[in-house]
């Protein structure tokens, strides 16, 4: 019953030092809602999954679609002068 120290150990225990530079624990979120603590590269506090597209229902997808790619916002229509009484901004007119 001798605990060696193998090339195993690593695998299924923790790193018990930093060899490959400073990580970061993080929260890795799946598409399905679990969750698994990992060591990370940059300091974030959750990461995400990406969803795949091609699993969804057709009207979500179109949904999400419509979400990322909004449409162009519509032109307005230029003011005319015809409906407005000039008389009443004569006083801020320069004489």
């Amino acid at each position: 019953a001798c605990a060696r120290s193998n090339s195993n150990r690593a695998a299924i225990g923790h790193l018990h030092r930093q060899r490959y530079g400073r990580r970061y624990p993080v929260l890795l979120v799946s598409t399905d809602g679990s969750t698994v603590r990992l060591r990370y590269g940059e300091p974030r506090r959750i990461l995400m999954m990406p969803l795949d597209s091609n699993t969804l229902p057709e009207a979500e997808r179109k949904a999400r679609l419509r979400r990322h790619f909004p449409t162009k916002p519509k032109a307005k229509e230029e003011e005319t002068f015809e409906g407005i009484d000039l008389n009443t901004y004569k006083k801020f007119w320069k004489k």
